[in-house]
């Protein structure tokens, strides 16, 4: 749930601008629950029907704003994060191969993640922070991160500023479409995992061997 309605994005906006902007699109990457991509959309669009925002400089501050917010919870994430899992595990039924198996799935593929997560509602929140705690590359992780900040700031600036007016009467339609891929995507991942755990958590125990460490650093 966010802390922020409707209204609440749109006083901040007339109010505080860019600022705004880069602001609430920050404390959502550092895995706080506010509106980060309805405070984009909302403010490209005041941008293509007010011109009272320049839409360069309101994909300037989401892209800011993404990049100072991940770095942060990557920071938490590599300094906490790892004691914090361990700690907890056993209460989200959290095993330790399981915790291996997430190693090992970001070690081979965490730079996908952290710049494919930016579109999903749940990575944008998580994807530094498990950077973080998996030890990632932290040149590596910039990089993607800046890659992905910047190509979700265009997207979803620049059309929404394109569309303009039109955006509310073509949200609805858009929005279930997402949910629909989203999901399609989520499901088949899970069911992927599920079906091969087994197999991945042996490839993991064989990359990772031993008891349970924090990796030192994760490159892909």
């Amino acid at each position: 749930m966010s802390f922020l309605s409707q209204t609440g994005v749109a006083d901040l906006i007339s109010t505080y601008g860019y600022w705004a902007v880069a602001g609430v699109v920050a404390a959502e990457s550092m895995g706080l629950p506010v509106p980060g991509e309805a405070t984009l959309i909302a403010a490209a669009i005041v941008a293509g029907t007010t011109q009272a925002l320049d839409i360069w400089l309101v994909v300037a501050a989401a892209t800011a704003g993404a990049i100072i917010g991940d770095n942060i919870g990557f920071y938490l994430g590599r300094e906490i994060g790892f004691r914090l899992m361990v700690r907890f595990a056993s209460y989200v039924h959290l095993t330790e191969a399981r915790i291996k198996l997430g190693q090992y799935l970001f070690l081979r593929y965490g730079g996908f993640v952290v710049f494919f997560g930016r579109f999903v509602a749940v990575l944008r929140v998580l994807a530094a922070f498990l950077a973080g705690v998996n030890c990632m590359d932290w040149t590596r992780f910039l990089l993607f991160n800046a890659m992905g900040g910047f190509v979700w700031a265009a997207t979803y600036g620049f059309g929404a500023w394109y569309l303009g007016k039109k955006i509310s009467r073509l949200a609805g339609p858009a929005a279930i479409t997402l949910a629909v891929v989203a999901a399609i995507v989520i499901i088949g991942g899970f069911v992927f995992l599920r079906r091969h755990e087994a197999r991945l958590q042996q490839e993991a125990e064989a990359a990772l061997p031993g008891p349970l460490r924090r990796v030192r650093r994760a490159r892909s």
